[in-house]
């Protein structure tokens, strides 16, 4: 009888050596990035990052997304503000992160506008990012104090004109969006007024209050329990189309410039190391995390729009903006405080 060709000896090395590979590859899925790693993402909780102090539209965009994410992504999403230089730290910051899970809230400001009024950045808005997705646009209020003479942005432009240099508007300060917001309406109305800058919403909105200054652009959200207390007169909303809010109160665009629109907007960002598949997940659950019916409830409340949408096409929007504010900034010959 023939010997078998297959001894009992080769099948146990064999099967030996099978296990060693098998071991390997699943040591190997433990170590190199990009074969398990990305499938556990997140594995523990993830910072938010928001580039301002707590309070105002930037903390209720970030805190309502990070509500949400908890809920899908399986670990905690916590915000952690961290104010100062016009965002400028936190950016910075954030763009030299290697943990993968680091974020930050994305802002006109610090993509949009910083490029062009700082000489030099601690930070590269294009290169030490990648766009995850925009999150909500917050309309700005053109408001002006009750004991101004005028109900109407037509009204406002006329006395304006009458009164070259002798009108002001406050701001939280230089290259604050409300500097950005009026600054681009007297661009487009062909208005001269002076600029008062503060060191934050708050102080400015106490001086509009008492009427040492008599006119702003702020969000919304800020304002909007004074325009309805009568404390202060919302003259125009730069709104595509008019707030349930305020729904007496026309838009920019319907008062003569068509076209106009001017909202702050928040988006998420994350640090260049993210990779591709890590962006797209994340991506995935914040398009559903701000369309989520509470976190509606909570961003409709503050006059803020859920908006969405991929990388891709958040990539584009900050493209289209910085191209938009460049134009503003060299005209205005915007400096930073």
């Amino acid at each position: 009888m023939q010997p078998s060709s297959i001894s009992p000896l080769h099948t146990f090395s064999q099967q030996r050596r099978d296990c060693l590979r098998a071991g390997a590859a699943l040591a190997l899925g433990g170590l190199l990035p990009g074969v398990h790693a990305e499938e556990a993402w997140p594995s523990r909780s993830v910072r938010f990052v928001v580039p301002f102090a707590p309070g105002g539209s930037s903390e209720i965009v970030a805190r309502s997304t990070a509500v949400e994410l908890t809920k899908t992504l399986g670990q905690s999403v916590f915000v952690d503000n961290k104010p100062g230089a016009a965002g400028n730290i936190a950016m910075s910051e954030v763009a030299r992160s290697t943990d993968q899970h680091t974020l930050i809230l994305g802002h006109i400001g610090t993509l949009a506008v910083n490029p062009y009024i700082f000489p030099k950045l601690p930070y590269d808005p294009v290169k030490d990012f990648k766009p995850v997705s925009l999150l909500a646009k917050v309309p700005s209020l053109y408001v002006v104090h009750p004991d101004l003479p005028v109900k109407n942005l037509k009204e406002f432009i006329a006395y304006a004109k009458a009164r070259p240099g002798n009108l002001s508007y406050g701001s939280a300060g230089n290259g604050s969006a409300g500097h950005l917001a009026f600054e681009y309406l007297k661009m487009t109305a062909e208005i001269f007024m002076l600029h008062v800058p503060y060191r934050g919403t708050g102080p400015m909105v106490n001086d509009l209050l008492s009427g040492r200054v008599p006119a702003s652009a702020i969000g919304a959200a800020a304002v909007i329990p004074f325009i309805k207390a009568g404390k202060l007169r919302c003259i125009a909303t730069g709104s595509v189309q008019r707030l349930p809010q305020l729904p007496d109160v026309p838009t920019v665009a319907e008062q003569g410039f068509p076209g106009f629109e001017m909202t702050q907007w928040y988006g998420m960002m994350a640090p260049s190391n993210l990779s591709d598949a890590q962006i797209a997940k994340l991506s995935a659950e914040t398009m559903k995390a701000v369309k989520a019916p509470e976190a509606l409830k909570r961003l409709t409340g503050d006059a803020a729009e859920a908006i969405g949408g991929t990388p891709e096409q958040f990539t584009q929007f900050i493209a289209s903006e910085q191209v938009r504010w460049k134009k503003v900034i060299a005209r205005a010959a915007i400096q930073p405080s």
